[in-house]
């Protein structure tokens, strides 16, 4: 330990293609939409985080909304660079202690290639962190959820974010087994706006279909405690006025089926090449259901038809995979599954 480690400033982020979590001090310093506002002429950043999702599909021709990840990985860097500068230099008391003093740990999709792993932390290290490690969002969501990834024991984990749903079988500090599909909760999203699209005539943006899938968005038609209907708003394809019409869950869980059932699917794959005695302990242990995607009303339940195993949605999913990342960021030079 160097004489002036005292200094360092440690932040643990979840950059998730909807939502960016930053842990500091264990705490959640920043749970805001991985969203930033441009000016078109200056190239300034307007607004980054909440503010610029309050403006996605309401800016006019100066300005431009951003979404620097897609499909878990960053497809805009220079985006991307602004947004996590930003994010950080708005943490309590960092600013202060100097960018260069930053010691970071930052999750990523499994199934990422080596140059995309190289533009996150290109990304981190340009906004000013000195020292990045970077770990796996499965390994990370089974350490949040509080899983004892050391041990000799298999957990399957079934990871539903943003941009990819990550299916992972986890045994004494490593992944044995990992399935990443892109398809998660934007595709969801895609699906709302297809369905309202096609069945009301209603065209909806993105922030809609957002709240279509929170407020009635479900796996299955039929629930012990379904939620009330809900009246969304939109533009009418045939007069362009707009309109209100009443979406309820059992019809968003119609429109989700197929996309569901692809994530389904690579659950069974991965199972298919679990090895017999970890398929032993994740009969008895079961499958963990960890991101935004497991607050899906009746998805346990349709998991649990699909495999026969019990299914356990962890404890505030959505910060699952940052709390895990907390945890690795304690662990900084002793845990083996971080990637220097």
């Amino acid at each position: 330990m160097g004489l002036f480690s005292f200094l360092t400033k440690e932040i643990a982020i979840d950059l998730g293609t909807a939502n960016t979590v930053i842990y500091c001090n264990d705490k959640v310093v920043i749970d805001q939409p991985s969203i930033i506002a441009l000016d078109i002429a200056t190239g300034k950043m307007m607004a980054v985080g909440t503010r610029a999702q309050m403006m996605h599909g309401k800016t006019h021709g100066n300005i431009r909304t951003i979404r620097p990840l897609r499909d878990g990985v960053i497809a805009d860097f220079k985006s991307a660079e602004l947004m996590l500068r930003e994010f950080i230099k708005s943490i309590p008391g960092v600013k202060g202690w100097g960018m260069s003093s930053l010691k970071v740990v930052i999750c990523i999709p499994s199934g990422i290639t080596e140059v995309e792993e190289r533009a996150v932390k290109d990304s981190a290290e340009q906004a000013g962190a000195k020292e990045v490690r970077l770990i796996h969002e499965p390994m990370a969501a089974a350490i949040g959820i509080g899983l004892d990834v050391l041990e000799p024991i298999g957990n399957l984990v079934v990871d539903i974010g943003g941009g990819t749903s990550e299916i992972a079988v986890i045994s004494l500090g490593n992944i044995v087994i990992s399935q990443s599909v892109r398809i998660a909760g934007d595709e969801f999203n895609e699906d709302i706006k297809e369905h309202m699209k096609k069945c009301h005539n209603l065209n909806v943006g993105e922030r809609t279909a957002e709240r279509i899938k929170i407020e009635v968005g479900a796996a299955l038609e039929k629930l012990d405690n379904a939620p009330q209907p809900v009246k969304i708003q939109g533009r009418d394809m045939m007069t362009g006025i707009p309109v209100e019409v009443t979406v309820n869950h059992a019809e968003i869980a119609q429109c989700l089926d197929k996309s569901i059932s692809k994530i389904e699917q690579e659950v069974l794959l991965a199972l298919e090449k679990t090895p017999p005695e970890l398929s032993s302990d994740i009969f008895r242990t079961g499958i963990y259901l960890a991101g935004g995607g497991a607050l899906l009303r009746g998805l346990d339940k349709r998991l649990h038809q699909k495999t026969k195993l019990q299914v356990h949605i962890a404890e505030d999913p959505l910060r699952a995979v940052a709390r895990g990342t907390q945890i690795a960021l304690k662990n900084f030079d002793d845990f083996p599954f971080l990637i220097k």
